[in-house]
C-alpha cells in the first residue's frame, strides 16, 4: 500500500462518482432541474491518504451500518433525513483540564481540516475506500487538555428515537458506546469525520460528525458523536457488551484472526460486481506500518 501527500480529492474521483454525487444531492435536497449544485473547495488530501480509487458517494452513502436508523443497509439512507444537526454541541468531560460542552461550530474553527482517502473494512468482510474530510483526534482531545492519568477515550452517539428510529428497538442498550485506548486516541491517523467527497458528512453516514479508525472494523467507527469522556479505565463498547465472544474492545483489522461464524482472512469490495474477486484482507487494514508498534508484545488473538 503506498501513500501520497500531494492529490486532492478531485485528482482522483472518478467521473461517475461526480455524476452520482449530483443526482444525489438535487434528489435529497429537492432541488428543480437543472439546479446548480455549490462549488466544492479543493482540500488537499492528507499524507496517510491511500492512492487507492475511492467508491463513488453514492455507494459510501446507500450501503452501511448505522443501527439508530434501522438494521438494513439501505435504511440509514432512506431514514436518516429525519435527523437535525444543526446546532450541535461535543460534551468533554472526565480526565481534562478544560471540561465543557462545546459547540460544534467553535471546535471546527480550532481544527486543522483535511481530506483523508482511508481504506474501510467492516467486519462483516466488505470494504470499501472511502474520501473523508475531518480533524486528527488529538487536535479535540489537546485542545480539552487531557490529564496525566488518563488511560482510554469513551464515546457516545446522540439518542434522538422520534428522529432516529432505529433506537425504538430495544435490542441494543442506547446510546450506542464505543472506546479507544489513549495511544490509539491520539496516533494520527485517527480521525474525526465532518464531510465526505468535499461536502459536508451526510446524515445517514454519521453526521454531523463521526469517528475514523482505518486499521481496525468499521463499527468501532462510532457516528454522530456527541459525548467524549477521558477515562483511566477501559470502557464498555456497544458491541462488545452484546456479544463478548465475536466483538472485541481492540477490533483491529486482522486475516488471522477469523469471526466465529466467518472467515476475515478476505473481503469484498463494494462496487466490484457480483462475481467480482474477492481480496485478501491486509494486517491493519493497510496501515501495519503506522499502527503495529502499538501492539507490540500483545497477543492479538487474546486481544481481538
Amino acid at each position: 500500500m503506498s501513500f501520497k501527500s500531494d492529490l486532492k480529492y478531485s485528482d482522483i474521483t472518478p467521473k461517475a462518482a461526480w455524476l452520482n454525487r449530483r443526482q444525489l444531492f438535487a434528489g435529497a435536497a429537492g432541488l428543480a432541474a437543472g439546479a446548480a449544485l455549490p462549488a466544492v473547495p479543493a482540500l488537499a488530501a492528507g499524507r496517510y491518504s491511500t492512492d487507492e480509487t475511492p467508491n463513488t458517494f453514492e455507494e459510501i452513502s446507500s450501503y452501511n451500518n448505522f443501527y439508530e436508523f434501522g438494521t438494513g443497509k439501505g435504511d440509514p439512507a432512506a431514514n436518516a433525513h429525519r435527523l437535525t444537526v444543526d446546532p450541535w454541541s461535543v460534551q468533554i468531560d472526565g480526565m481534562v483540564d478544560r471540561p465543557g460542552s462545546y459547540d460544534l461550530g467553535d471546535i471546527l474553527a480550532k481544527m486543522n481540516i483535511e481530506e483523508r482517502i482511508y481504506r474501510f473494512r467492516c467486519v462483516e468482510a466488505w470494504s470499501m475506500v472511502v474520501p473523508w474530510n475531518g480533524f486528527e483526534l488529538n487536535q479535540l482531545l489537546n485542545m480539552a487538555g487531557v490529564q496525566s492519568g488518563a488511560k482510554y477515550v469513551a464515546f457516545e452517539t446522540l439518542v434522538r428515537p422520534e428522529e432516529m428510529v432505529g433506537q425504538n428497538s430495544r435490542f441494543i442498550d442506547w446510546p450506542y458506546v464505543e472506546g479507544l485506548r489513549l495511544d490509539e486516541a491520539m496516533h494520527p491517523l485517527t480521525l474525526m469525520a465532518t464531510g465526505l467527497y468535499g461536502e459536508d458528512l451526510p446524515k445517514q453516514n454519521g453526521a454531523p460528525l463521526r469517528l475514523v479508525v482505518p486499521w481496525k472494523y468499521g463499527f468501532k467507527s462510532i457516528k454522530s458523536i456527541v459525548r467524549v469522556t477521558l477515562t483511566d479505565t477501559q470502557p464498555p463498547t456497544t458491541w462488545n457488551i452484546l456479544q463478548p465472544r465475536e466483538y472485541g474492545f481492540y477490533s483491529n483489522v486482522n486475516p488471522t484472526v477469523d469471526h466465529p461464524r466467518w472467515s476475515q482472512a478476505t473481503e469484498r469490495k463494494i462496487g466490484g460486481g457480483l462475481f467480482a474477486k474477492r481480496q485478501d484482507t491486509l494486517m491493519f487494514n493497510g496501515y501495519e506500518d503506522e499502527v503495529a508498534s502499538l501492539y507490540t508484545g500483545m497477543d492479538l488473538a487474546a486481544n481481538f
